[in-house]
């Protein structure tokens, strides 16, 4: 006779304490086994020492660790499709119900809508909770009950229900021993998945009350080391959103908070429209008859273009798996408004290398600087990569860490000239929106 358990199923919430899922699942009197599963669909795709895949083992390995010597528990480690992996876990367990959090992404959505289908059919009960966000799907929309597509009153709205908001913290401590014992639950490791360490590391990430407070002044200059580094970990739900937001509102920076709010806005704009993950919101940008040099397209990637600021970030990029965001706006904007390379080709190179990539903040901020997307900048708005240096790094600290060959002999000339390349974009773009 097999054991009645209920499952937790860990993905984008890597912690053990605040996580909304986890919680419901251990208040529950039935014993819980913890699982993760490495999705061979997404896994497959990836080169063998991707740093984020490293980061997702460590980060299980560490909990499965605190739980075995709490409560002589860990969690049961897969490598495969979602769905085939349940099919095996029906057969050893009597499963009550599957726990998990919610996931806003196509093929999240995907993936969920097959496994309640199979659970269903076993008549077994799949819960999801909201844990990722605050504010989620229709949690924030119009009067008549239709999306923002504007993030400022998206915002002040989200303000405005934030204050009746009860921002639980859920304590999952106490409920620790419902955890399964069991003592062959399996562990992989990174070879068991076809991966190797990765030389790249995941930082840290900082809130502290100095950061938060100095966030406006200091935000935009990418030679400081002045931004939190959340982004992975609230990618991976190493932290939790309730946590980040609580130390964000204490310091009373309005800044900081609503860097936190456009994350949300990203999010319910790819819940609401799944389309924008592939093609422009705004569809009469789709019309744009783009160069798509691949030479051009290489020498982005590579930081060659001759332009040292954007040659700086690619740079960054590529070695570190970061880069700073007043940086990431200004090589989209270069990539789509003077090379007329198409958003979605930097999209999946951002998708690629970006330790923090996330789709629906991904997506959003490339199709605002392709000026097709929600809350676009117009598309007559072009950064000029020099005048930028003089804003932004007018010292040159941040182009002497990442380009320092820019004064030499060998550095590559401009791979376009500005002048030409706007004159170009905006007739580019005029006959396209104008059809």
């Amino acid at each position: 006779m097999s054991r009645t358990v209920n499952v937790f199923w860990f993905r984008r919430d890597l912690r053990l304490e605040d996580n909304a899922g986890f919680y419901n699942a251990l208040r529950d009197k039935i014993p819980v086994l913890p699982i993760f599963i490495f999705d061979s669909d997404i896994l497959d795709k990836l080169p063998e020492d991707d740093a984020r895949v490293t980061f997702i083992h460590q980060s299980l390995q560490n909990m499965s660790s605190l739980l075995q010597k709490d409560c002589g528990s860990s969690i049961a480690m897969f490598y495969g499709k979602p769905l085939e992996v349940y099919k095996k876990l029906v057969e050893n367990f009597t499963i009550n119900t599957v726990y998990t959090n919610h996931d806003y992404e196509p093929y999240a959505k995907e993936r969920d809508d097959e496994i309640t289908e199979f659970l269903s059919n076993k008549n077994i009960e799949f819960k999801t909770f909201k844990d990722q966000v605050i504010f989620e799907k229709d949690d924030v929309v119009k009067k008549d009950g239709t999306p923002y597509v504007v993030y400022t009153p998206y915002m002040k709205l989200w303000k405005e229900k934030f204050k009746s908001y009860n921002l639980e913290i859920f304590e999952t401590k106490p409920y620790l021993n419902n955890l399964l014992k069991y003592k062959n639950l399996p562990n992989l490791s990174l070879s068991d998945i076809g991966f190797k360490k990765s030389n790249q590391k995941i930082v840290d990430y900082k809130v502290s009350p100095s950061l938060i407070q100095n966030y406006e002044d200091t935000r935009n200059f990418p030679a400081q080391d002045a931004t939190s580094k959340l982004g992975p970990h609230l990618r991976f739900g190493t932290v939790s959103i309730r946590k980040i937001i609580k130390k964000a509102i204490a310091e009373k920076n309005e800044i900081f908070w609503q860097e936190l709010i456009w994350r949300e806005f990203f999010m319910q704009i790819l819940w609401h429209f799944p389309h924008t993950s592939k093609k422009s919101f705004k569809s009469k940008y789709d019309r744009i008859e783009w160069n798509n040099n691949e030479t051009d397209f290489k020498n982005w990637c590579d930081g060659k273009t001759g332009y040292p600021l954007v040659d700086a970030g690619m740079r960054q990029l590529n070695e570190t798996g970061f880069m700073h965001n007043r940086i990431r706006m200004l090589v989209g904007s270069f990539l789509c408004k003077h090379l007329l390379i198409d958003w979605s080709w930097g999209e999946a190179y951002f998708a690629e290398k970006l330790h923090d990539y996330e789709m629906a903040s991904n997506v959003g901020n490339w199709q605002w600087v392709a000026g097709s997307g929600v809350d676009a900048a117009p598309y007559f708005r072009i950064f000029n990569p020099t005048t930028q240096i003089k804003k932004f790094d007018k010292d040159l600290e941040y182009i002497k860490t990442w380009a320092p060959d820019f004064q030499e002999l060998t550095y590559p000339s401009p791979i376009v000239d500005h002048k030409f390349a706007r004159e170009r974009c905006l007739k580019v773009y005029k006959e396209a929106l104008n059809n």
